[in-house]
């Protein structure tokens, strides 16, 4: 099948399609005799893999990983315990996060209980206020986070 064809089977755009080939998740396929690429059903399961790990959030670079020992089935699966293991901490933290960002949308809602002028708007004149403290953090400094960059030397 042509790109188009394995876009359309599993509903991905043919760009992404081209991009994961690039990464190296998705085989380069054969070309057939005017040049395009010739897709199979091996083609169709292997996206369809990288397609529902997208979904669980995971990044390409887990997703190659999982690819690597799914190519090497007599390989044995700690490091994939592993790798699953960190996802579920990010997932754990990102919820977290999420959370928190509920709250403060939660008590920027009710900074504006009518409608009434934007001028007077409780969660514009908050959102106001909050970028202004982002701003003086940025401005002394503050706006770092210490410790996310490699050392080098």
């Amino acid at each position: 099948m042509k790109i188009g064809d394995l876009a359309k089977a599993t509903g991905t755009q043919a760009e992404t399609i081209r991009y994961y080939e690039a990464q190296g998740l998705l085989p380069v396929p054969a070309r057939t005799e005017s040049n395009y690429r010739a897709y199979g059903e091996a083609h169709v399961a292997r996206l369809a893999f990288i397609r529902h790990c997208r979904t669980l959030d995971m990044t390409l670079g887990e997703i190659l990983k999982l690819l690597r020992f799914k190519d090497a089935p007599e390989q044995n699966c700690e490091e994939v315990n592993g790798l699953l293991d960190e996802h579920i901490a990010h997932v754990a933290a990102r919820i977290k996060e999420l959370r928190r960002l509920q709250t403060e949308l939660k008590a920027l809602r009710e900074q504006c209980g009518a409608a009434r002028e934007a001028a007077a708007c409780g969660i514009l004149v908050g959102l106001d206020e909050a970028s202004r403290q982002v701003r003086s953090k940025l401005s002394k400094g503050r706006g770092h986070v210490h410790g996310t960059h490699t050392k080098v030397g």
